[in-house]
C-alpha cells in the first residue's frame, strides 16, 4: 500500500507578544481536549523538561482513535514538534514555531508533514489537492478555536 507524503504550511497572527503565545501552545495538559472542535480526552506524561508524551482519545463519526505523540520542545527557538507514534497518521510530524511580530503581536509557522496510507498511488495535483485539504483543516482549527482561546487566556493572566 503506498504512503502518500502530504506536506502544508500555514500561518496564524495572535494578538499577544511571542513569549506568552510559546507558553500557552506549550503548557500541555488534559484540559487542552476542551479546546478542539471535537471532544478530545488528553492525557500527558512529561519525559523530561522539553519531550513529552500525549495521548489523545477522541470519537469522530461514532468511532475510538487513541493517538500518542511525540512532542519535542525547543525553548531558545520558541518551537516543538509533535511527531504521531501511532494511529491512523503514524510518523507524521507537525513542526511550529512562534515568531514575534513585536512587542505585542506574534504569528504561528505551521508545518505539516502527513503521511497517509493510500490504496494506491495519487498523482501529484490529487497530492496538492489533498495537502491543501489538510490546511485549510488545520488552518481552521488554529484560526477558530485556538488562537481565540490563546488570546483570551493571555488577556486575563497577570503579565510576567
Amino acid at each position: 500500500m503506498p504512503i502518500l507524503s502530504l506536506k502544508y504550511h500555514f500561518r496564524q497572527p495572535f494578538h499577544v507578544p511571542a513569549q506568552a503565545a510559546f507558553r500557552w501552545c506549550t503548557d500541555f495538559g488534559p484540559s487542552d481536549g476542551k479546546l478542539f472542535s471535537n471532544p478530545t480526552r488528553r492525557s500527558v506524561r512529561w519525559l523530561n523538561e522539553d519531550a513529552l508524551v500525549m495521548t489523545d482519545t477522541t470519537r469522530p463519526e461514532g468511532r475510538t482513535l487513541r493517538i500518542r505523540r511525540l512532542v519535542r520542545i525547543y525553548r531558545e527557538e520558541m518551537a516543538w514538534t509533535n511527531t504521531h507514534l501511532d494511529g491512523p497518521f503514524q510518523h507524521s510530524q507537525y513542526w511550529y514555531q512562534v515568531v514575534p511580530d513585536g512587542p505585542r503581536r506574534s504569528h504561528l509557522e505551521y508545518t505539516g508533514l502527513r503521511l497517509v496510507a493510500s490504496p494506491r498511488a495519487a498523482s501529484k495535483k490529487e497530492i496538492e489537492r489533498l495537502s491543501e485539504e489538510l490546511r485549510r483543516s488545520d488552518s481552521g482549527e488554529w484560526r477558530d478555536h485556538l488562537a481565540p482561546a490563546l488570546e483570551r487566556e493571555v488577556a486575563r493572566r497577570p503579565p510576567r
